[in-house]
């Protein structure tokens, strides 16, 4: 059974400004979506799950469903913050939905295979789906416990433009994630990577240490973990307007309950996207740069 590729793609952008899932970086229109597809296609995907939300819906069935015709299975789901266990009420001021975790919920219905998760903004590399469907792929990995992610260098993970937010990663000596730990604002300053922890102190990191990109492999059995854990987290946050449910909290209870093992896969590919807006122009010099090496055609889906 082939897996399938899930992408995140109903992120509000305010960092960026505007929709910047459907901004072309590719010299015949390509979103970086598109590059992130056409690899997970080369690497053996056989389906995608599209999670966004209902106000660029009508613009992205445009673009998505013509485009991939023909090339991969395709399904659309909505994460809407009205996405809720029944019995609770929401907070009026409540404006957007609730995170991360919450929005691969939103694919229970449409994925009953073993899947990968994705940012929709964010370029990963041919690599690092390589690297997951090889993993997802082999018999011993095939039990609902067998989870996986795939962990970036940090060197290779910052904006020239601004400090970005990454989950260091810890693991065991078996490879296996133990924790995984949210810094903010990491930028190189001074010579070195610095961050923010959650009181606002500094520290440094290794260049090569490993950081959560949010690419993950995971077992259908997510779903029905998850789905229990969000009524859990309904019940202490349905009335505060901000609050998320994240897929690394979810991913850190799993692991410290011993339900499943996330085997940490490395790739020491430069990742890059668009967290702010000055970050286009480099992916879009990094794309041709790609292309020119020949690893893309100059029209992926010609």
């Amino acid at each position: 059974m082939k897996p399938t590729l899930l992408v995140l793609a109903a992120g509000i952008g305010s960092r960026y400004g505007g929709i910047k899932q459907l901004d072309p970086v590719g010299p015949s229109g390509e979103n970086i979506i598109d590059y992130s597809v056409y690899d997970a296609i080369q690497a053996g995907f056989g389906k995608v799950v599209f999670v966004i939300r209902k106000d660029i819906e009508e613009d992205f069935r445009k673009i998505y469903e013509p485009r991939l015709h023909g090339k991969i299975e395709q399904e659309y789901v909505l994460q809407q913050f009205e996405d809720i266990p029944d019995g609770f009420e929401l907070n009026p001021d409540r404006k957007k939905p609730w995170g991360t975790a919450h929005a691969v919920l939103a694919a229970r219905y449409k994925i009953h295979e073993p899947f990968a998760v994705i940012n929709a903004d964010d370029f990963y590399g041919r690599e690092a789906f390589q690297v997951l469907a090889g993993f997802m792929n082999k018999p011993e990995n095939q039990s609902k416990d067998k989870f996986a992610m795939v962990g970036f260098q940090v060197k290779n993970t910052l904006s020239d433009f601004g400090g970005v937010s990454r989950g260091i990663c810890y693991s065991d000596e078996k490879g296996h994630l133990k924790d995984v730990v949210e810094r903010y604002k990491i930028r190189r300053e001074d010579g070195a990577i610095k961050y923010l922890d959650d009181e606002g102190k500094e520290g440094t990191l290794d260049e090569n240490t490993l950081v959560s990109m949010n690419f993950w492999g995971f077992q259908p059995f997510f779903f029905e973990y998850a789905g229990k854990e969000f009524n859990d987290f309904m019940k202490e946050n349905h009335d505060k307007p901000k609050a998320e449910f994240l897929i690394p909290t979810v991913i850190n209870k799993m692991i410290e309950e011993g339900r499943i093992t996330v085997k940490v896969l490395e790739s020491t590919q430069q990742w890059f996207g668009v967290t702010y807006k000055e970050d286009k122009q480099q992916t879009e010099a990094n794309i041709r740069r790609l292309i020119r090496q020949g690893v893309y055609p100059e029209n992926l889906w010609k």
